[in-house]
Formats: structure tokens, C-alpha cells, sequence
């Protein structure tokens, strides 16, 4: 279910906000943990632990939604990054616990967000054509 928060508008905290128990078709499953609050200049990390299919077979994906904005990509799990994520946004994960994690450093009011992950439908088996374009099949 997603849950939203309000921003503290002094600048005080900022929410991190993320989407849980997202489910898919075929009984794959993606589980991000619950929603927190920071303080700018802290460091948040968000997890979404993955069932349901071969972790290594597929790219996780993340996403955020700023109130008012359009979805922006952040990155995947296979160390891509959007320019604008790349100083302080990293993307991990842990074959073990069938996880992945989006940790973000030096938080400012601007990252307050819901943040979703997300697997595409194509699997790993990709190719770059050009420096910003992707072909999956």
C-alpha cells in the first residue's frame, strides 16, 4: 500500500517515503521497507527484498516521485545511474537475502520522496547500443 507523508516545510526533516508489498503478476514480489524520517544531512537506506524469480536473471530499478513531479529513474542494479544520482545515490545488492538497496548520503529537503523498486520485464540479457540507450530481449 503506499503511504505519503508530509514535509516539514522548515527544512527541519524530510521524508523518506517508500512503497511496500508491491506485487506482481506470477507471484513475484517486491518488498521495500517502511517509510522513515531524516534529518538533512543524514543517510537513509531503503531495501526491497525480491521473491518469486532468479534475482541474477533480471535488473532491479529504482525510482522516486517528488510531490508534484514526474517519476525520475535513479538507477539499477546494474551500475547505472542517472547523471544527477551518481554523487551521492548508491545502488547495492545481496544475492543471499535476495535483496537490493538504494542508500542515499547527505540527505537535503529535495530527496523527500515516495521511492520505489521496480524489475523490468526484459532480463539481463541487454545490450547498450549507444551511451544512453538500452535494448533488452
Amino acid at each position: 500500500s503506499d503511504r505519503l507523508l508530509e514535509k516539514d516545510w522548515n527544512g527541519l526533516q524530510l521524508m523518506v517515503v517508500v512503497v511496500a508489498n508491491t506485487t506482481l503478476s506470477h507471484e513475484i514480489k517486491l518488498e521495500q521497507s517502511p517509510s522513515e524520517v531524516k534529518r538533512p544531512g543524514e543517510r537513509v537506506k531503503m531495501s526491497c527484498i525480491i521473491s518469486g524469480y532468479d534475482l541474477t536473471s533480471y535488473y532491479v530499478h529504482w525510482i522516486r516521485q517528488r510531490p508534484g513531479r514526474a517519476l525520475e529513474w535513479i538507477g539499477s542494479n546494474s551500475a547505472r545511474y542517472a547523471s544527477s544520482f551518481q554523487s551521492r545515490f548508491i545502488i547495492t545488492e545481496e544475492d543471499s537475502s535476495r535483496s537490493q538497496y538504494l542508500e542515499i548520503k547527505s540527505l537535503t529537503a529535495e530527496d523527500s520522496a515516495v521511492y520505489f523498486c521496480a524489475r523490468i520485464s526484459g532480463s539481463k540479457t541487454c545490450k547498450l547500443r549507444r551511451k544512453k540507450s538500452m535494448t533488452c530481449m
